[in-house]
């Protein structure tokens, strides 16, 4: 009797065991959801840029009179910053780094967005996601993919909402709603 009661609490003890485990790391591998709202100034006039054309430096179509078909096939490296309100003084909360280039011939100002955001503050301080995909710049809402991040947002997947909150010539302020999944 002595034998079956150990070996039934060697059975109870190892069923306990395999059930904190498992309750343990399925807990770990549900994802979690990041909502963040700020807004991006892309400067690419004046002294203080942060958006700079570095391919071609001249317009390649000379010859149309069509903006979007001079433009087309420019690229441009960016370095913008994220801020809490649309005021560029206020809180700083990460940056955007990354490339646009200028992905429509007709009709349409489009780029292609190759940008990683990186978090500088708050909570997710040093963490980053990653979005690429089409930006047709004049909606009034475009939506792009997150592939991927680093830190609080490794294996990120989501989307970005953005909205033209203000703009003045080429320079604008872009409003985005993010939300990140993650893990």
């Amino acid at each position: 009797m002595a034998n079956v009661s150990r070996t039934s609490c060697y059975v109870l003890f190892l069923l306990v065991a395999v059930l904190l485990v498992f309750f343990t790391n399925t807990e770990a591998l549900k994802p979690k959801v990041a909502r963040l709202e700020f807004y991006m100034h892309d400067i690419v006039g004046g002294p203080n840029q942060t958006a700079v054309r570095v391919a071609p430096t001249e317009p390649v179509n000379f010859t149309s009179p069509d903006p979007i078909a001079a433009a087309f096939g420019s690229l441009s490296v960016m370095d913008n910053p994220l801020t809490a309100t649309p005021d560029p003084k206020s809180a700083l909360l990460g940056r955007a780094q990354g490339i646009y280039a200028m992905s429509s011939q007709h009709d349409e100002f489009s780029l292609l967005m190759t940008l990683t955001y990186v978090m500088l503050s708050g909570p997710y301080n040093g963490s980053t996601f990653s979005v690429v995909g089409r930006n047709p710049v004049m909606q009034s809402v475009r939506e792009m993919p997150i592939v991927g991040g680093t830190g609080m947002f490794r294996l990120a997947r989501g989307y970005c909402l953005a909205q033209t909150h203000t703009m003045s010539g080429m320079d604008a302020v872009i409003r985005y709603n993010v939300t990140v999944i993650h893990y």
